[in-house]
């Protein structure tokens, strides 16, 4: 990629690396209304000023661009689902509350999901010295979606994290142009007092497992580290492309790591000596370089305003409880403003949350009869209408009028995962055999929302029980191996192990019919790192 300017940043590493936490303030925006902008790969809502929200979405698609750069990866453009909304909350006590954490250690979070894949922040201020910790997160978060939805193929944690810290240490500069591979400065004070992580324990994760104690470690700044190194360093040239390789074809992380690096010992002495020099390189690209598509804002309408904070409750994600809570507040905004579309979208997500299913049904019409473009509310419907169908007489007609709000849907984005999803549903529920063709919407459903673990766990569960072993155990690895899949991510690989024992062209299923019905939240706190 000689077309890619590698400069050298000028930094003192170690001094200014200690001296860019001071720089992580939030800015406090001046009163505005609420607006969203939209772009080829992120929806943004935020109660700013629409010049500071077209910006920082422009900013965004530059990001996304310059990966895609330095990935290798073609422009390709997501179906309106596919991309990411991010909502800006305000400050971080209500990030906290959000993510229901008291700690104060959550400075944003993104929760992975094929209905569409939702991103929290607090106030963002783009325009300062460095980049703000709260987007630091975000695009640490942005690099996981974009490194799953660009590969299928599972890489080690070390791998997987510091990539994402190589990336998330961008700036964007004043001149629209990017900088990529910075130093990492969020991870100052775990590089400078945090306990060590050598190379052969970021290699070698059942040695780390071994070593690690209780006290916070510095895997993180390790990890983005050795990946810096191996990046920049003009003698280990291509051996961080050939290791991945060697991961990709089934070769274990320590034999693929002592193949394609040698000796451990004399890397680990070599990447000390590069964190202690004093200057490091870094990707600058120019506008030019990393070209984005347009970038559209447009104000809510006062109903929407109003009910945009009840609203990013509901997108977080509400238990029956919170939701019967919130129902009396929303209900109150939706009277005031009965003829707002995306109000009435919002009541239905509401009230479908609440458990009543009829008054989601009705609100949900009640939307789409003014707007027949309002995708959420298809979306509601059609939840409300399959919970119903549970305990109907006549499943099969319940199940094709359930099926209804989703195939509207699907006329209007024909590469939405849901629709796919729920005719898949549509006979596992029923206690039917899926088709054929709901076998292949299932399977094109989790290669549109790769980054839904809950998604790709069915698809996989459903290849086994067709005797296609080596596939489902394919699909299956990158959920085994996420380092914040916790024990969605231990049972992905009890299930893997089990699949490894039986002959290629053998079904096998842990149990008749098993639907796989989960959300993972990805929370990046501090030491961690749905369309209208």
């Amino acid at each position: 990629m000689q077309y890619m300017p590698l400069l050298n940043s000028g930094v003192d590493f170690m001094r200014f690396l200690l001296a860019g936490l001071a720089a992580a303030l939030v800015a406090a925006p001046a009163h505005a209304d609420w607006q969203v902008a939209e772009s080829d790969h992120f929806v943004v809502y935020a109660d700013d000023r629409p010049q500071d929200v077209k910006e920082f979405a422009e900013g965004l698609e530059r990001y996304h661009s310059a990966m895609n750069l330095l990935q290798g990866r073609d422009g390709t453009k997501p179906s309106p689902s596919g991309r990411v909304t991010i909502f800006v909350v305000g400050n971080q006590g209500k990030i906290r509350k959000l993510a229901g954490d008291d700690s104060g250690n959550i400075a944003g979070f993104y929760v992975p999901r094929a209905s569409g894949s939702v991103a929290f922040v607090p106030d963002i201020d783009m325009g300062g010295r460095e980049t703000d910790f709260s987007v630091t997160v975000l695009l640490h978060e942005y690099a996981h979606h974009f490194l799953i939805s660009s590969s299928p193929y599972a890489l080690p944690r070390w791998l997987n994290e510091g990539a994402a810290e190589f990336f998330a240490s961008a700036k964007f500069e004043k001149d629209g142009g990017i900088s990529v591979g910075r130093p990492a400065y969020h991870r100052a004070a775990e590089l400078a007092y945090a306990k060590d992580v050598s190379v052969e324990e970021l290699i070698d994760p059942d040695l780390y497992e071994k070593n690690k104690g209780k006290r916070f470690d510095a895997f993180y700044g390790r990890a983005w580290a050795l990946v810096h190194y191996l990046w920049f360093s003009p003698e280990r040239k291509g051996q961080l492309g050939a290791y991945q390789r060697a991961i990709f074809a089934g070769t274990e992380s320590r034999k693929a790591a002592i193949d394609t690096f040698g000796d451990l010992d004399i890397l680990q002495r070599e990447v000390d000596r590069y964190i202690d020099q004093r200057r490091m390189s870094v990707y600058r690209f120019t506008s030019d370089l990393v070209p984005i598509g347009p970038v559209t804002v447009r104000a809510l309408s006062e109903g929407e305003g109003e009910m945009m904070p009840l609203r990013i409750r509901s997108q977080r994600g509400v238990t029956r409880e919170q939701a019967l809570e919130l129902l009396p507040e929303v209900r109150a905004v939706a009277a005031q403003y009965p003829a707002d579309a995306g109000v009435l979208t919002a009541l239905a997500e509401a009230e479908y949350d609440a458990g009543n299913d009829a008054e989601a049904i009705a609100a949900a019409d009640r939307a789409i009869a003014i707007d027949p473009a309002r995708k959420n509310a298809y979306v509601q419907k059609g939840y409300a209408l399959f919970r119903q169908a549970e305990g109907a007489d006549d499943q099969d007609a319940a199940y094709a009028a359930a099926m209804a709000p989703f195939s509207a849907l699907n006329r209007l984005e024909n590469d939405h995962p849901l629709p796919l999803m729920y005719y898949y549903r549509s006979f596992v529920e029923r206690g039917e055999t899926p088709n054929e063709n709901a076998r292949h919407a299932l399977e094109r459903a989790s290669q549109l929302a790769p980054f839904d673990k809950g998604l790709r766990m069915n698809a996989a569960l459903m290849q086994a029980s067709e005797g296609k072993i080596a596939l489902a155990r394919y699909n299956i690895a990158p959920i085994a191996s996420d380092p914040h899949g916790g024990r969605f991510a231990e049972r992905a690989q009890r299930y893997r192990d089990a699949m490894g024992e039986v002959e290629e062209g053998k079904p096998w299923h842990p149990g008749v019919g098993e639907m796989v019905d989960v959300e993972i939240a990805d929370i990046a706190s501090g030491p961690d790192g749905g369309d209208e």
